[in-house]
């Protein structure tokens, strides 16, 4: 496949476009066979494609081959100047070109992950953006992310959330290896997606030594927040039991309380909340008690955060807040003496 240096449609060659202007209105069958632009014929399903469909022709230029088999020894394509058309029987004939087709090309075209393409390139209802349809997955474009491929268990939550319009906005990178979530990173056993404004997606299949939501296999996102106390917010949800969700708040270290310092985020909690959540959607389906026990939560990790003091700093790097945790009810001097002697991990409300 020929790969084009632009996204967006390059204009054809002057020979092509005379050659356009007098198939305008042309209805041919997809028996139908021209030469084009030089010695190279066009035809079958390749030709209605490149012939029939409004901008193909403009944007792909004209054919430097013939049809070619592929080698799969099912489907064929013919190669143009700014990109190719490719053709299978279960998916029919489709122009790839631009970033697009580059961003397929590297995953391994029809032979890779994605398999063929089922779409042309289509206009993303923002006006800017375009996105191309794949067997497996669904390559997106925009100015400002460029072009990445979304699909598996990441790309349906992604949807959920309204794709690119949605909380997320476009893909910024491809899935990459978030490493061994909550244990070694050398194993590898998570995946990572990039997305607009901070914002990521994560999947992990599983490990027994992980943390609770992700000892069996779970999804989670998050969101830089780079606020005063919180640089980050991870939720995790374990994806057959959404009851064993966690959060995970990776604090600064203007968060931790010093021995002189009162400014920290013991000194106001409800704004240690509000950061935490500036650029992270809360946990889906959360109940009041959820809410209120992930607040009593971080309200201990900010009260007994000494670093300087090893038996009193909680949590290590991150404030863990696990929403299967109960509520802590009675005064305030009862609930610190319950989450000081749990080191904020407490099983009961007793």
């Amino acid at each position: 496949m020929n790969r084009p240096k632009a996204v967006r449609p390059l204009a054809p060659l002057a020979a092509c476009a005379a050659v356009a202007s007098l198939l305008v209105g042309v209805q041919a069958t997809p028996a139908s066979a021209e030469t084009f632009c030089g010695t190279h014929s066009v035809d079958g399903a390749i030709w209605t494609e490149y012939t029939q469909t409004p901008g193909v022709q403009q944007s792909l230029g004209c054919p430097t081959s013939d049809e070619l088999g592929l080698p799969d020894g099912v489907g064929r394509r013919q190669v143009f100047d700014n990109g190719s058309i490719y053709w299978s029987p279960n998916t029919g004939a489709h122009a790839v070109w631009g970033l697009v087709g580059q961003e397929w090309g590297q995953h391994g075209w029809e032979g890779g992950y994605m398999g063929y393409p089922l779409t042309d390139e289509l206009k993303n209802p923002d006006g800017i953006g375009v996105r191309q349809q794949f067997q497996n997955a669904t390559v997106y474009w925009s100015p400002a992310s460029g072009a990445h491929a979304v699909h598996g268990n990441i790309g349906w939550w992604w949807g959920e959330y309204g794709y690119e319009g949605g909380t997320y906005g476009y893909p910024t990178s491809d899935e990459y290896n978030a490493g061994h979530i909550g244990g070694n990173l050398d194993d590898n056993n998570g995946v990572r997606q990039d997305f607009q404004s901070g914002k990521y997606l994560l999947w992990s299949g599983g490990q027994a030594d992980a943390f609770e939501s992700c000892q069996t296999a779970c999804i989670g996102y998050g969101g830089v927040t780079s606020t005063k106390w919180v640089n980050k917010t991870e939720v995790y949800i374990n994806w057959s039991n959404t009851r064993l969700t966690s959060v995970h708040v990776t604090p600064t270290a203007a968060a931790f309380k010093t021995v002189l310092g009162t400014d920290d985020a013991a000194s106001d909690v409800n704004e240690d909340w509000r950061q935490v959540w500036s650029n992270t959607r809360m946990f889906p389906g959360a109940t009041q008690t959820q809410d209120n026990s992930t607040y009593q939560q971080l309200m201990c990790h900010a009260e007994f955060s000494y670093p300087n003091n090893s038996g009193g700093h909680f949590g290590g790097p991150t404030w863990d807040l696990e929403t299967w945790r109960p509520e802590l009810t009675g005064d305030n001097d009862a609930k610190l003496a319950k989450m000081l002697a749990s080191k904020c991990n407490w099983e009961t409300d007793s």
